[in-house]
């Protein structure tokens, strides 16, 4: 079934292709391009499969919640992204753009929203309340991830703002259902 993309998301690729370009351009360094397909990698679920294996090893029971929650959120982030992503059918700036190149292989066919930065902020959010020690190296590494998705030409900023949002909402979300059972 050929379904067709929001009026609304033409007229944003337009806008947002100058600087789709300016940062996708930095891809055609080996270095800059390695890097980042290197944390994109690490964010299609590798870095954060490690971080809710290696939680309950470090920190015991207090980690294994906090893995736990940070996997029904997840679970919530995939049921959220895959329903928004099948509907908004958002072309990827580099099948839109010619002069947008592909530098690593997308997951999925659409861009909106970016569910690397979904999750990234969601974990992230959720992994720092239960840990603030995690909040600044775990936010640096979420923000390579969400820059990475438009270096790499897989999506427009507007996909990772949200990406972010809908992440961020579903941490704080998951934060006060998870406060609320323990009230």
């Amino acid at each position: 079934m050929e379904r067709r993309a929001a009026p609304a998301f033409e007229r944003f690729d337009q806008a947002e292709l100058r600087f789709c370009r300016y940062l996708n351009r930095s891809s055609r360094w080996s270095v800059v391009r390695g890097l980042f397909a290197m944390v994109s990698w690490l964010g299609n679920g590798w870095f954060w499969y490690a971080l809710l294996a290696a939680l309950p090893l470090v920190y015991g029971a207090r980690g294994g919640a906090a893995a736990l929650h940070m996997g029904l959120t997840a679970a919530a982030g995939v049921a959220v992204y895959k329903f928004i992503k099948d509907r908004a059918v958002r072309e990827r700036p580099y099948i839109t753009h010619s002069a947008i190149e592909c530098a690593a292989a997308p997951l999925d066919r659409y861009s909106f929203p970016s569910g690397h930065t979904l999750h990234a902020v969601s974990f992230t959010l959720v992994a720092a309340t239960h840990f603030p020690a995690l909040a600044a190296p775990l936010a640096a590494f979420t923000l390579l991830i969400a820059l990475s998705r438009v270096v790499l030409g897989l999506h427009y900023p507007t996909d990772v703002a949200a990406g972010a949002v809908l992440g961020g909402a579903l941490a704080v979300g998951g934060l006060l259902f998870g406060q609320a059972l323990t009230n």
